[in-house]
């Protein structure tokens, strides 16, 4: 991979994951909920899901499910769901004081499905690999510097995401402003999968 291709390709990826999506949503969440050190566990999953379609979309598998539209247009319905479910419970439960005893495994859990049913991610990847990655080189010696450079830039992006949501949970010392705050992530979530179910369905439509 020429220097050129990398910085085109690190500069495509910085964007993707930096653009506020599902994923930074929920880092925030977490930072506001359970501070710095039990959020960096959903950060932990988001690389996890990260590295895991990387290699997938490497070996062509992704591209194969995008391409099946019936297969798709079901996995983001179902997405759709699950991040309006998460809303709306977020909702309910914003004046509820969060647990203390939270399992870190339900939050490394929680953030792996949300990464993992985020249209987004699978579009980053399919453009990752259909516009950056060059077929007249082998594919294992590009991924030497596109796996450590998407990891590394993902992991600093949402980092920040959970760093931020766990500055604004020690500031917002008053009640009512951190359950405003709850329930204005809560509203993300249902907007998300909105827009996901929407775009769904109209995929369903044109087909």
């Amino acid at each position: 991979m020429t220097l050129s291709a990398w910085l085109i390709f690190a500069s495509f990826w910085s964007i993707s994951v930096i653009t506020p999506g599902p994923n930074a949503v929920n880092c925030i969440s977490n930072g506001v909920i359970f501070g710095i050190r039990r959020g960096m566990w959903a950060v932990l999953a988001i690389l996890t899901q990260a590295l895991v379609f990387l290699l997938l979309s490497a070996f062509g598998i992704t591209a194969l499910l995008a391409a099946s539209t019936a297969a798709f247009s079901v996995a983001k319905i179902l997405g759709a769901v699950f991040l309006i479910f998460l809303g709306v419970r977020g909702w309910m439960n914003a004046t509820v004081a969060p647990k203390e005893n939270v399992r870190i495994g339900s939050i490394y859990g929680k953030a792996l499905a949300i990464a993992t049913i985020n249209a987004k991610s699978l579009a980053c990847y399919l453009a990752a690999f259909t516009q950056f990655v060059q077929p007249d080189i082998p594919i294992w010696d590009q991924m030497f510097y596109i796996l450590p450079t998407a990891l590394c830039i993902t992991a600093i992006s949402y980092t920040g995401y959970t760093s931020l949501g766990a500055a604004l949970g020690k500031t917002a010392m008053a009640r009512i402003l951190n359950v405003s705050m709850r329930r204005g992530l809560a509203v993300c979530f249902v907007f998300y999968g909105v827009i996901l179910g929407f775009s769904a369905l109209q995929t369903g439509v044109a087909v």
